[in-house]
């Protein structure tokens, strides 16, 4: 079964290419313009063994916001696509990652209904110039596009670089342990039969 998608984006503000592979090695091959994405999206793609590979060109000259949302978009429908009805998959994922000071949680849920719940207190507005108030706006998107409900919680950290960190290591792990097969399931992991 082969667990692949490929999504093609291209409004006024962005053009997004993007191929994600579920079965992957954690390999990462990503252009988005925004160099701080790029590496929370590797860490993302190692730490959840996806292959992913992102060619972005964005109105940068404005600022991130609509690249990293849209990068967002095309993730969450290619996961969708990847995991088409979700038959087998374990559905549910949880993860506690810290990094140094940091430490991030999140609990997420593969079923048809989006959620964010988002409880982050970042303690500078920028890393370096990227505005840390897009990370919820990315994860919303991918969110929306997928259908999942995920709950984001940093308890503590007081470096915004390492909390960031862990919200994706965090979250390649969670999805990682979501989408995973269980030979005990013949369809999705429902009692109503259906997500």
């Amino acid at each position: 079964m082969s667990r692949y998608a490929k999504i093609s984006r291209t409004t006024k503000e962005t053009d997004i290419n993007l191929n994600l592979n579920i079965d992957g090695q954690g390999k990462a091959t990503i252009n988005t313009g925004v160099g701080f994405l790029n590496h929370m999206l590797t860490l993302w793609t190692v730490h959840g063994f996806f292959d992913l590979d992102i060619k972005a060109m964005g109105d940068l000259e404005v600022d991130a916001h609509h690249t990293v949302e849209d990068i967002g978009i095309c993730l969450g429908k290619a996961l969708s696509q990847a995991l088409k009805d979700f038959k087998g998959i374990r559905r549910f994922g949880n993860a506690v990652v810290p990094m140094e000071e940091a430490l991030a949680c999140i609990s997420l849920d593969i079923c048809n209904r989006p959620y964010l719940s988002y409880k982050v207190g970042f303690l500078t507005s920028k890393i370096g110039s990227f505005d840390t108030e897009l990370i919820e706006e990315f994860l919303r998107a991918m969110v929306i596009n997928s259908g999942m409900t995920m709950h984001v919680q940093v308890p503590y950290g007081k470096n915004s670089h390492h909390i960031a960190e862990a919200i994706f290591k965090a979250l390649g792990k969670a999805l990682d342990q979501a989408t995973q097969i269980d030979s005990r399931l013949k369809g999705p992991l429902s009692s109503k039969g259906v997500l």
